[in-house]
């Protein structure tokens, strides 16, 4: 691998740029009018998540608490329930532990630095960095799964990052970083952008990119990956049951006993109201009793659900 010269460099900023200002999506949590705190919801809602499942939700999230501190306020189950199908949604639990440590740490305002953003509960170093830079316009490093795929293929000429980031990787990302605040803030976003909507895993569309003529891997041919990453299971998961019974969690007003998630609607004389049709759904799956098990106690064991003499609920 090649590092680019300096004026190389300086025309990939110069061309993600221009590129970027052209045909960036027109997303909420870009206008300069977004808060802070839009921003922090909006990059833990997109882990691993695409832009067009968590715009509804995102929407949703800043209507019912705008600052931090209206979700604070709130119990950490109605998070969850307002998670939706986002999936992964111990990151709701997350996202309210950091609302509340925000006001009882930082005045009710998300705070503007890496390290203190990184004190906050479940705020990570790719989070920490992207919130400082989106946010508040610091000049930090971001690197995400779009990010590392563009690096790869554009510096280091391989068709896809190593399957875990590396130390490596963060070094180049270093190195590629413009000197400039305002630049690096714009290079962090068109290298991710350029990876969403370009530079994507499958079927890259590689006439369409601003840095195809400096592209490491079209110069070598286009080679393979050297491992074929593994796709993420669902169907007939544990992740599957899970999510089955924490929709019907979701649309429970009260406690739903346990043998309610047993045992199939019809069996109980249950309609299929309120509850009715995601606990159908849930017994659809025909999972096995010691799968289903797992599933609930797995909830319970993560804080997604309590346990009461009446049943179980999300947590107040």
């Amino acid at each position: 691998m090649t590092l680019p010269d300096s004026v190389q460099l300086a025309g990939l900023h110069d061309a993600l740029d221009q590129w970027f200002a052209r045909t960036a999506r027109d997303l909420p949590w870009r206008e300069p009018d977004c808060s802070p705190w839009g921003i922090l919801v909006s990059e833990v809602m997109l882990q691993q998540t695409p832009v067009v499942r968590v715009l509804p939700v995102w929407l949703d999230w800043m209507e019912r608490w705008p600052a931090p501190a209206r979700l604070a306020a709130e119990p950490s189950g109605e998070a969850v329930r307002h998670w939706g199908r986002l999936g992964y949604p111990r990151r709701a639990l997350r996202l309210h532990a950091a609302a509340v440590a925000v006001c009882e740490q930082h005045d009710g305002k998300v705070p503007d630095t890496y390290p203190e953003l990184l004190g906050l509960p479940g705020v990570g170093s790719y989070t920490a960095a992207a919130v400082a830079a989106f946010a508040f316009g610091r000049r930090e490093t971001v690197v995400d799964t779009n990010i590392r795929r563009v690096h790869a293929r554009l510096i280091s000429g391989n068709a896809l990052p190593a399957p875990a980031l590396t130390a490596a990787e963060m070094r180049l990302a270093d190195a590629l970083l413009p000197d400039d605040q305002a630049l690096s803030v714009r290079w962090n976003a068109s290298v991710m952008e350029l990876g969403a909507m370009v530079c994507t895993a499958r079927n890259p569309k590689c006439a369409e990119c601003p840095v195809r003529s400096s592209c490491a891997w079209l110069a070598a041919g286009e080679p393979p990956p050297s491992y074929t990453p593994k796709g993420q299971s669902w169907h007939g998961t544990d992740r599957q049951v899970r999510g089955a019974v924490m929709a019907v969690l979701r649309e429970a007003a009260h406690p739903v006993p346990r043998d309610m998630f047993e045992r199939a609607p019809a069996d109980l004389g249950f309609e299929a109201s309120g509850i009715g049709v995601p606990l159908a759904a849930l017994h659809r799956l025909n999972s096995a009793p010691e799968q289903l098990e797992r599933a609930l106690d797995g909830l319970l064991a993560d804080g997604l659900a309590e346990m009461h003499d009446d049943g179980l609920r999300l947590p107040a």
